[in-house]
């Protein structure tokens, strides 16, 4: 299924009922006078969190939303029925914002958080509303106004708890593979990681967390070289960052692999370059046993890297567990109040 996270979208809220003009003629009841009803309301549009829905892929396919018409009033003071509001629904952590003046509408966190984007019309009066001591047979009616409509441009950042960066093939799908449940595709060329995706820690009973995993980001980034920048907003509601970097590496330096993830996070914005963050120096398997404590010190030397330092192996799983039981205690920490 393809991935999709920013889309746009046409709303229209209903119309309301016009008022009805009516009198009252009975048989034995002279003078009935009026009794024409209201016109119903417009129905509004509303966007609902939906727990079941992790992409915009839906509105691919439809990008036009219409909530229905108030009904017109009716005779014996009737009044109309009034339109159906329309709910659609959207993923955990949509942000909705209108499309023309980039005005935010809101953002929706919890499933079953809904947000009013378009408001249906005010209902018409019939002519029984106008009625009056001096005017017995009022012929005056109101129309009913129209909903509101607008473009609105939908937005998906996904709700995660710990987000992985590093650059293509350090690992870090395999590493979300290692930890979790989830199954990134893997393989041995750049960019295979093409869309975001979610993991669930799970470190011990009614102790876990999500990671989420983006693809890999590469020099030149904030000019839309590579993928990972588009994607970037997706670690903004992240607590922790995990910088995965290719120890092992013979072609790379891992140094120099990290300071051009920072650089990228520093153009980026958003305040991504000053989230905590902890190395992760991955496939130190393939590092000589007796070399490996002085490659990875060297590394941390260079870097002046002041935060946690992890030494591991997605591949066969070494240094994993360690790492995420220090990464569940960190988060409680955060939570505590």
């Amino acid at each position: 299924m393809k991935f999709i996270d920013d889309v746009t979208i046409e709303v229209h809220a209903g119309r309301g009922g016009d008022g009805c003009l009516s009198f009252r003629r009975e048989k034995y009841i002279p003078r009935g006078g009026p009794d024409g009803g209201d016109g119903g309301d417009g129905g509004n549009v509303c966007l609902v969190a939906d727990g079941s829905l992790n992409t915009l892929v839906d509105f691919r396919y439809r990008r036009l939303f219409r909530a229905g018409n108030g009904k017109p009033g009716r005779g014996r003071q009737c009044t109309g029925s009034r339109g159906a509001d329309l709910d659609i629904s959207v993923p955990i952590g949509t942000i909705a914002y209108e499309a023309d003046s980039g005005d935010s509408l809101g953002e929706l966190l919890h499933a079953g958080d809904q947000i009013l984007i378009a408001r249906g019309g005010a209902h018409g009066f019939g002519n029984t509303r106008f009625k009056s001591s001096t005017n017995r047979a009022p012929r005056k009616t109101t129309e009913g106004k129209a909903g509101e409509s607008r473009r609105v441009r939908l937005e998906l950042r996904l709700l995660a708890d710990v987000g992985l960066l590093g650059l293509p093939n350090a690992g870090k799908s395999t590493f979300i593979r290692s930890v979790s449940a989830a199954r990134p595709r893997v393989a041995d060329y750049p960019f295979t990681t093409r869309h975001p995706s979610l993991g669930v820690v799970k470190v011990d009973s009614h102790r876990s967390f999500v990671v989420a995993d983006i693809p890999g980001i590469i020099a030149g980034a904030a000019e839309g070289a590579g993928l990972g920048l588009t994607f970037l907003k997706h670690l903004a509601r992240t607590r922790l960052l995990l910088h995965i970097v290719d120890a092992g590496s013979l072609e790379r330096s891992p140094v120099e692999d990290v300071k051009t993830v920072w650089s990228e996070l520093e153009r980026y914005g958003g305040g991504l370059a000053e989230r905590e963050q902890w190395l992760v120096l991955n496939k130190v398997d393939l590092i000589n046993a007796a070399e490996r404590d002085r490659h990875c010190d060297q590394v941390v030397h260079e870097l002046g890297w002041q935060g946690p330092v992890f030494q591991v192996s997605a591949l066969s799983g070494e240094g994993c567990r360690t790492l995420t039981g220090e990464i569940m205690n960190r988060l409680e920490e955060h939570d505590a109040p």
